[in-house]
């Protein structure tokens, strides 16, 4: 059975008037990832991860900016969505992503958040890790003028 891997990086400023979204969860937060979707990072990330894995180029690629009907879109959707896109040639084996965030606090969504993650990709639990962590102070994302997020995912070739 052949295994390949691929690395996805997003990475969203904060603004006000909108939602914070991240791995397909609502997070309390004065503030929101701008974005053409819901600005989600951490599925972002993960999509490209998915995608560079499979070989098939990344999110602009197959859900471009430029496109209307992604507007305002849960990008939980496109999560599935990619997942179609791998069926037949590629079974999703793991998935880790990070969030990077000065604020807000994540712990308490995380454990919600990989049970999103898992069942938009129909996974277990136990194949999706997700981990938020801070910089520090440093950069944009220390000042608190946006979120970013890492991803890898395995992907294993179908029989």
């Amino acid at each position: 059975m052949r295994t390949r891997s691929g690395i996805g990086v997003d990475a969203h400023p904060l603004v006000e008037g909108r939602a914070l979204v991240l791995g397909g969860v609502d997070v309390p937060f004065e503030q929101g990832l701008e974005g053409h979707s819901d600005g989600d990072v951490l599925v972002h990330a993960i999509i490209d991860a998915l995608l560079g894995a499979a070989g098939l180029g990344d999110i602009g690629i197959h859900f471009p900016s430029t496109d209307p009907q992604y507007q305002g879109i849960a990008s939980i959707v496109l999560l599935t969505r990619t997942a179609e896109l791998l069926n037949g040639k590629w079974r999703v084996a793991y998935v880790d992503a990070t969030i990077i965030a000065e604020r807000p606090a994540l712990k308490r969504y995380l454990v919600r958040m990989k049970q999103t993650l898992a069942d938009s990709l129909d996974l277990e639990t136990g194949q999706v890790n997700v981990k938020a962590t801070t910089t520090d102070g440093l950069g944009f994302v220390g000042r608190g003028e946006g979120i970013s997020s890492i991803a890898i995912a395995t992907v294993e070739e179908e029989e």
